[in-house]
């Protein structure tokens, strides 16, 4: 970057004292990956573009709906028709917003196969941020940042309320002293039952945001777990202490990282889906070949790009990625959501 683009574009951050010129020199040499960029993940990542972090990877396996624009503010229209995944769609519009900096998109489901190579940039600063659905993939984040030693911050809304927690691995509770184990299904509100304020989306955004500035560039993390209930106006922060019998942090015994343990079918927050995974694909399907057999056959409403097929037939609607995995809308049974994939997909 030109010096002088470097001072002018940034001026109003570097003359912060807890940033400056230094701070903001660690900021363009640092990578920050954004784990899910939906309501929150969309809008760290426009906010730590504008700041100037040199290298955002942008991780996430699903794709644009209408629903989506009320909350997730990064995106319009124009990406919902055109059918774009999320990482894609909000790498483009990131780059609009600042070019001089360097956007990786991974249209990708989080695993314990993939995870560590996702969070692992050598010579370089690297922060993780949770913009995340699910308490199991968030196990997993914890898990890889423990293996890694990489700080991240774990962030969650529902409702009209939202929580953060920074972890830096070695100093300070990690997810597992606050959750030590994963509650029971159906005891936890998901977004399609309590529904999502945008603001209460943003607001926890901007706090995990500038926690990533802040391990960048050298400041202490915040400790504890901030609750902000917007509505209310009110915002608490409750001390977590660190755990020494923790599992994961205070024995190593990192569970989630066994991919055996992992399982292959995931619920999906508010879609009323399962994402499945296809098999003998070996990690490619012939995407333009699918869409043009689909088409010809009059099953349904087919929208076809280089990135996904989606397949829209009855009540429901399958999405294909090149990967193998389909995203069946319409069921939470995954033994249902396979066999409409073996009929329309034909595997």
């Amino acid at each position: 970057m030109n010096p002088d683009s470097f001072l002018s574009r940034y001026s109003r951050q570097t003359i912060l004292p807890q940033i400056g010129r230094e701070g903001q020199e660690k900021l363009q040499a640092a990578t920050v990956v954004i784990a899910g960029v939906g309501a929150l993940g969309s809008t760290m990542g426009e906010m730590l573009a504008r700041a100037g972090v040199g290298t955002l990877r942008l991780v996430d396996r699903d794709y644009l709906e209408l629903h989506n624009l009320q909350r997730q503010s990064l995106y319009t229209e124009a990406d919902v028709e055109s059918g774009l995944p999320k990482a894609v769609a909000a790498a483009k519009h990131i780059r609009e917003i600042n070019s001089e900096i360097t956007v990786e998109e991974h249209v990708a489901d989080i695993t314990p196969e993939n995870i560590l190579d996702l969070i692992t940039t050598p010579q370089s600063k690297i922060v993780l941020l949770d913009g995340t659905d699910n308490l199991q993939t968030r196990y997993l984040l914890n898990d890889a940042c423990i293996e890694l030693g990489i700080p991240w911050v774990y962030s969650g809304v529902i409702g009209v309320s939202g929580v953060s927690m920074t972890v830096v691995p070695g100093d300070t509770p990690c997810l597992q002293c606050l959750y030590p184990n994963p509650p029971p299904p159906g005891a936890t509100e998901t977004c399609d039952v309590a529904g999502v304020l945008g603001p209460a989306a943003h607001a926890i955004a901007a706090i995990a945001a500038a926690e990533a500035i802040k391990l960048v560039v050298g400041g202490s993390p915040a400790m504890g777990m901030l609750v902000g209930a917007v509505w209310a106006g009110t915002w608490d922060r409750f001390e977590v202490p660190r755990n020494p019998g923790c599992i994961a942090c205070g024995h190593g015994v990192l569970n989630y990282l066994n991919a055996e343990a992992w399982g292959t079918e995931a619920r999906l927050c508010g879609h009323d889906a399962v994402q499945i995974r296809l098999s003998n694909t070996n990690g490619s399907i012939d995407l333009a070949g699918l869409g043009q057999r689909l088409k010809a056959s009059g099953t349904g409403e087919v929208l076809a790009n280089e990135y996904l097929v989606r397949l829209r037939t009855g009540q429901h609607e399958l999405t294909i990625f090149p990967d193998g995995r389909v995203i069946v809308k319409g069921t939470e049974d995954a033994t249902r959501a396979r066999s409409l994939a073996a009929k329309y997909i034909g595997t």
